[in-house]
């Protein structure tokens, strides 16, 4: 069993123009860094908003695991597709009788085995469980098979997020930020060894408003109208970490941001 184990997180992948970045400029992260798994969320990955059975296929073909948050209810089909995919998880913080899982636990080709857990934020987000306490238990019955443990918090508030990091602190490999889909520079290993960062960012189009068309986010906040919103097109970004952790402690040894950018999506 390897001691030094890499992973690849992507931040969130938004519509048609993030997969298609994913698929352009993945295969050279892969050479770069020769990661051990790959993960992403994938709560936009269809038309900037849910996900369908489909596309999360498609995303399997190249990924390892796939994470999401508020938005994995918009699309109805994804409900079954929850039951029967356990690599697609939902946040561990929905209350039951909810479909799907919130964590999973990958294994290697040589015995090591990595969880990640999926949890969501309450502040300026939906009042479900906490995500502190739910964390408490997910993770006392993940550390029975691994201490390598992979957090991704999906949650609005700055402070929300460093507070679980410091909360979790020593007790799992990593806590990543995702949702606001703007890459933050914080990226650091914790005194007890957790990897910490606000927010990954995002894969799709950057000249926009969190990936989406810029033109009809003005809009939205200039008439207070409802907007039918789009991914942008323009702009290619991929946002993604790259961390290191022994897979026998579960401490984190390094994080690293990686910002991809080029041409515009061509339809």
């Amino acid at each position: 069993m390897p001691a030094k184990l890499g992973i690849l997180f992507l931040g969130d992948v938004i519509g048609r123009p993030g997969r298609r970045t994913l698929d352009l400029h993945l295969p050279d992260l892969i050479d770069e860094f020769s990661p051990a798994l790959i993960i992403a969320n994938a709560e936009n990955a269809a038309g900037g908003i849910g996900l369908t059975e489909k596309i999360g296929r498609e995303l399997l073909s190249r990924v390892d695991v796939l994470t999401s948050g508020n938005h994995i209810w918009d699309k109805k089909e994804a409900l079954e597709y929850l039951e029967e995919e356990p690599r697609v998880l939902r946040p561990a913080n929905y209350p039951e009788p909810n479909p799907g899982k919130g964590s999973y636990i990958w294994e290697g080709g040589e015995g090591e085995k990595v969880a990640i857990l999926n949890l969501q934020g309450r502040v300026f987000m939906e009042p479900i469980e906490c995500p502190f306490r739910v964390a408490d238990k997910e993770i006392a019955r993940l550390r029975s098979e691994t201490p390598a443990i992979i957090v991704d918090f999906h949650a609005e508030a700055t402070s929300e997020k460093q507070a679980l990091g410091w909360y979790l602190d020593g007790r799992v490999s990593a806590v990543i930020g995702t949702h606001t889909h703007v890459p933050t520079a914080d990226e650091r290993v914790l005194p007890a060894g957790t990897a910490y960062i606000t927010d990954a960012g995002m894969v799709g189009g950057y000249d926009s408003v969190i990936g989406i068309n810029r033109e009809q986010a003005l809009q939205r906040f200039l008439t207070s109208r409802p907007q039918r919103f789009e991914p942008s097109k323009s702009g290619r970004v991929l946002h993604a970490l790259f961390i290191e952790i022994d897979v026998q402690s579960g401490r984190a040894h390094s994080i690293r941001r990686r910002f991809i950018s080029g041409e515009d999506i061509e339809e």
